[in-house]
């Protein structure tokens, strides 16, 4: 994920998406370290407001795995920013091209239309 992916950043949220050509849907992790809040209810807070924004902007998004790492100063932000920066990630994610699989080479057209020798 980390390695194949495309990392894009705000000041408070950082995103890493990978997309790929064989995924069916896009699937959402969400890291909030205690770095970012110490309180529990403050880190929930982040991941609900997180989760909620993708559920309504996963139809517009290419299929794929993102993973949302809050960094620290986003406990400060209030709902309306967070969603926000949230929001402009995400918009910049919508313009992805999938990546190619791994390990793999395209075939070439020149190997279908030779014929096949006796070695």
């Amino acid at each position: 994920m980390f390695k194949g992916g495309r990392r894009l950043s705000s000041p408070q949220l950082r995103l890493f998406a990978h997309v790929r050509a064989e995924a069916s849907v896009p699937r959402l992790g969400v890291a909030v370290s205690k770095k970012v809040d110490k309180r529990a209810v403050g880190r929930n807070r982040i991941k609900r407001i997180a989760r909620d924004v993708f559920r309504r902007q996963r139809h517009e998004l290419p299929p794929g795995d993102y993973v949302l790492i809050a960094q620290p100063g986003a406990a400060a932000l209030d709902n309306a920013a967070l969603r926000e920066q949230w929001l402009q990630l995400l918009g910049r994610a919508r313009s992805l091209k999938p990546t190619p699989p791994a390990g793999t080479m395209p075939a070439s057209t020149d190997a279908r239309e030779r014929p096949a020798t006796d070695s």
